[in-house]
């Protein structure tokens, strides 16, 4: 059988994932077989591979994306990749089973699913990356969906504090990562990993090297919570144990000894790398190991155990020797099945007895005894007993402390710290074990314990059952993986090393006895006297200079000094924001023009033509009265505006630029009827208004406005003066000459500026739709609750005189009568009439846009103005009844359709977005040829039509509100005139009776 691609193992989970999220909150079974399916499918067709790994093949998978700058996607297979893969997929199976039993049904568990399988598919894209840019852009998505895994239960304060915290740490770790990347790239002239990993001694010798080197660390540091970048694992156990289990055993955390291991040929042997690596790696391996005796929270002992760990694997790779290497990796192995284990074995104490406290547990070897003995054989490898896998990978690490090549101290030393971490590592297994699981039984747990279901402990017997065969018949089982998973870590031919369980008495096997003997005596005689003492626990780590307390005192620092910073720099004015924005823009253009000069080429002018001098005059006529007329009237400013734009098309149809000139005169309509919509609702200016130093204002306005006139010539003047420099330079070896000559032969049209946007040019054409589609849907949310002000909604309106029932049918839409009456009759039934053909006009421009001047973007343009036509003389409530438009719709398969024409490259073997074209013969048309570029301007268009009208929507809903205003305030004026009617005629009849009263005694009077 064979396996299937890699880039499908790979994009499986994403596939799963986006199902999951498609899910209904009670489809927890569904749900769970799904992601259990895709990650034991992803082991299988991993361990396919296995055969030829074993023999030291590569496998490559490349898809050609942006090949001129060394960016292309690729699938790269090794041995050290194929090891991590498994264990993402394999224990990534087992976590889902596990998870299946341990989440509650309350919770919303196919957006579990959903994260779980995001992650997943993302540290596969880490560990399989041939590109190492891309590996850094799938380091940045674990970060991302560990954010959302750790803070899956958002209701929690110290969930979401956690996943900030993770985030934040990973997150900038991740971007030193890339720059580190882009400048190894760059000293190597390639990104290719297979380049970079065959540069070493070009790598080592650079200059840049340092810099590289401590870049790469400082990712490496913050994802394996390396001190002093720690304090963000034991936080993290805020998430579901299912999460812990896999993100801190398996995944997230080891992809930081990932990158120690797979530039370990390119990087290690150095000095640098010695003294950085080894030393941070010793350091978090005391200190890990020192803190985990004192937790009382199992997950927190865990947590500090696997710092602890990981510490060990960092300084195994920081000894610069091949043999420590291996060790480093054998352990990898080792720690991910023990640790996931005990991970697990603390989800199902805590599910089953409702609390992590190990002062509160006791005695539940009788009443869990199967959870026991997983518990009891997980925790032995842990602390590194005989015949237990960690036993194997910690004597190895004992071993090599005694050879590495070092000054005395350190060769001294280094054997002691060993030592000491294994005294450590007992002491707080024994904690972990003995604390738990022996002693009296506990009677004030929150729930009666008692074993979980079988199925929620066959994957912690699984991971046991791995522990026992390898450190019983390790050359059998670990042996050919381990040698497949070293080899590309060393770079070359492995180092001998032996498997053996029993190596005879030497150094290494005293020095663990030496462990287990100390550590066990101490806690049995001299820790059971202490731990009853609570200011030894409670008090011990209460520095006031910890990692995590220099971390939330530098957030709330910058916190409040940006929040001081913002108060200071911004204001309500806007015309202030767009001075300190205006300046920036010149410093940014004038530092590399003062440095670099500004050069006028010797192309020859061409005569002006006399014609486009008066439309030039009057264009800057215009310019300036818009600027002029910007603050007292806004209509006519707006006029003068469009009147300029119109200046603009022109002169790109004096030089030959139909298109440009097409997407001018649509973008002045679209845009010009929008601001008009958008301006309407702003409050009037008020003359009568004074400010009370109004004299002193009057010479501070003046002095602002002499100011904005410099800023605004000197900005005019300098793009005058770049673009005329530009204009002035020969074409010959220009990017223009460089379309002209390949856009029929390469992108399959002869409208070279239509070729560029959707072939050449796609890429940036698809980054400015994602930007107008964020436009829209910004524009869209921030009206939704924009609320026009008073004295603008207080302004006489003609819905006012409108009859009663076409007021009363305002506040329901889908039953809104048709408006043409009236006057608007004749202009409502001509744009009713001008739809369909603005719909065929768009259209003739579409197709013809590849070959002629047209285009997605100009026919979307267009369409909208059609649809444009039918809110201002219908009026929102009829179209939006008679229109079922759905914007949001229209965007979103504008972004897929886009990104489908694009993907669709890779399927024939091509760059991503590159075009094809298909000729078709039909009758009576003859031969059409179809560019797979139209359906990416297909998305072009629908997004275009579906931005504008998104923020055509959130305009005319402020119609909407104005007219359910009006009709509110008529129905109040109507109540009111007859309450007042009401009052009177009561009045009236009081006054008549107490008059008929009066006549009435004035003829009976009494006797």
């Amino acid at each position: 059988m064979d396996p299937v691609a890699l880039s499908t193992i790979v994009l499986l989970p994403f596939i799963g994932s986006l199902i999951a999220s498609a899910l209904p909150s009670n489809a927890r079974n569904l749900e769970s077989t799904l992601a259990g399916a895709i990650a034991l499918f992803g082991a299988v067709q991993l361990a396919l591979y296995f055969p030829g790994i074993a023999q030291g093949e590569i496998y490559r998978e490349e898809f050609t994306w942006l090949a001129s700058f060394g960016l292309n996607l690729s699938i790269r297979l090794d041995g050290y990749a194929w090891m991590f893969a498994m264990m993402v997929y394999g224990i990534g199976a087992l976590v889902v089973l596990y998870a299946r039993y341990y989440m509650s049904p309350n919770d919303p568990v196919p957006r579990f699913f959903s994260f779980l399988q995001a992650f997943m598919g993302s540290m596969a894209g880490v560990v399989l990356s041939g590109n190492i840019i891309q590996l850094a852009f799938f380091w940045e998505l674990t970060s991302i969906f560990s954010f959302l895994l750790i803070g899956y239960w958002h209701h929690r304060k110290d969930a979401r504090r956690g996943a900030r915290m993770a985030l934040t740490i990973t997150g900038a770790g991740g971007l030193c990562l890339l720059a580190g990347m882009l400048m190894l790239g760059h000293i190597v002239g390639s990104y290719n990993l297979d380049n970079v990993l065959a540069a070493g001694s070009q790598i080592r010798n650079h200059s840049s090297y340092p810099v590289v080197l401590v870049l790469i660390l400082l990712g490496v540091f913050t994802k394996s919570a390396q001190f002093p970048f720690h304090f963000w694992l034991p936080n993290a156990m805020a998430a579901p144990t299912p999460v812990s289990a896999y993100l801190h055993s398996a995944t997230m955390v080891k992809a930081g000894v990932f990158i120690l291991g797979r530039f370990w040929p390119v990087l290690s042997g150095t000095d640098e790398w010695f003294w950085i690596v080894g030393g941070v790696g010793a350091v978090t391996l005391l200190f890990g190991s020192f803190v985990a005796m004192f937790q009382n929270d199992l997950k927190g002992l865990l947590a500090y155990s696997t710092i602890s760990h990981l510490g060990l694997i960092t300084l195994m790779f920081g000894l610069n020797r091949e043999l420590a290497a291996v060790a480093a990796v054998f352990h990898i192995m080792n720690h991910a099945t023990f640790k996931a284990s005990l991970f697990m074995v603390v989800g199902i104490v805590d599910h089953e007895t409702g609390t992590r406290d190990i002062r509160r547990l006791s005695g539940l070897r009788k009443l869990m005894p199967v959870t026991f003995w997983l518990a009891i054989v997980a925790t032995a490898a842990m602390a590194g007993v005989p015949f237990f896998n960690g036993f194997l990978s910690k004597e190895m690490f004992f071993a090599e402390t005694g050879l590495v090549h070092a000054p005395a101290y350190i060769q001294a030393s280094l054997p002691v710290i060993a030592v000491i971490f294994g005294i450590f590592s007992v002491i707080y297994s024994l904690h972990f074990a003995y604390d738990v699981f022996f002693g009296p039984p506990a009677e004030d747990l929150p729930k009666k314990p008692h074993d979980p279901p079988i199925w929620m402990n066959v994957p912690v017997g699984f991971l046991v059952v791995i522990c026992i065969l390898v450190g019983v018949l390790p050359n059998v089982i670990v042996g050919p993986f381990l040698a497949a998973a070293a080899t590309p870590v060393v770079g070359g031919d492995l180092p001998y090393y032996s498997l053996a369980v029993w190596h005879g008495i030497n150094k290494p096997l005293i020095m663990s006895i030496i462990a287990l003997g100390t550590g066990t005596f101490l806690f049995f005689f001299v820790a059971k006297y202490i731990r009853g003492r609570d200011y030894f626990k409670d008090y011990a780590f209460s520095w006031t200079l910890t990692g995590q307390s220099i971390f939330v005192y530098t957030l709330a620092s910058l916190t409040r000094r940006s929040r001081s910073l913002r108060l200071r720099l911004t204001t309500r004015r806007l015309q202030w924001q767009m001075f300190w924005v205006i300046m920036m823009t010149f410093l940014a253009a004038g530092l590399p023009l003062w440095y670099g000069g500004l050069t006028i080429g010797d192309r020859p002018v061409q005569p002006l033509s006399p014609a486009f001098a008066v439309i030039w005059f009057i264009g800057a006529i215009c310019a300036i009265a818009a600027a002029w007329q910007a603050k007292f009237h806004r209509l006519a400013a707006m006029i003068m505006l469009g009147a300029t734009g119109l200046c603009v098309v022109l002169t790109f149809l004096w030089f030959s630029a139909p298109d440009l000139g097409l997407t001018q005169l649509s973008v002045e309509v679209v845009t010009t009827i929008l601001l008009l919509l958008g301006l309407r609702w702003l409050p009037q200016r008020d003359k009568s208004i004074r400010p009370t130093s109004w004299a002193i204002d009057q010479n501070v306005a003046q002095a602002r406005r002499a100011r904005d006139l410099v800023i605004a010539l000197i900005g005019g003047i300098g793009i005058a003066l770049i673009t005329y420099a530009m204009l002035s330079r020969p074409f010959d070896q220009s990017a223009s000459t460089f379309y002209l000559e390949r856009a029929q032969s390469e992108g399959g049209g002869t409208n070279v500026v239509n070729v560029m946007l959707v072939d050449f040019r796609a890429f940036d054409t698809f980054g400015e739709i994602v930007v107008l589609a964020i436009v829209g849907l910004t524009i869209y949310a921030l009206l939704r609750r924009f609320r026009p002000a008073r004295e603008t909604m207080d302004l006489p309106m003609q819905q006012r005189v409108l009859p009663g029932d076409l007021i009363t049918d305002l506040f329901n839409p889908r039953q809104a009568k048709d408006t043409a009456i009236g006057y608007l009759t004749v202009p409502a039934v001509l744009v009713r009439l001008l739809l369909p053909i603005t719909t065929l006009v768009s259209l003739y421009f579409f197709f013809r846009g590849h070959n002629e001047p047209g285009g997605g973007f100009v026919a979307g343009l267009i369409f909208s103005v059609g649809l444009l036509l039918q809110y201002i003389v219908s009026g929102t409530q009829w179209v939006e009844a008679n229109l079922t438009l759905f914007p949001r719709r229209w965007i979103a398969f504008g972004l897929v359709c886009s990104i489908a024409a694009g993907a669709g490259s890779f399927y024939w073997g091509y760059p991503f977005m590159t075009t094809h074209t298909a000729h078709f013969t039909l009758p009576y048309l003859g031969d059409i040829h179809v560019a797979s570029a139209m359906f990416f301007d297909l998305g072009v268009f629908t997004v275009v039509v579906g931005s504008t009208l998104l923020i055509l929507t959130a305009l005319a809903h402020q119609s909407t509100r104005a007219h359910r205003y009006h009709a509110r305030k008529l129905e109040e004026e109507t109540e009111a005139k007859e309450a007042k009617k009401f009052q009177a005629a009561s009045l009236a009849r009081i006054q008549a009776a107490y008059e008929m009263v009066a006549r009435f005694n004035t003829h009976h009077p009494k006797p």
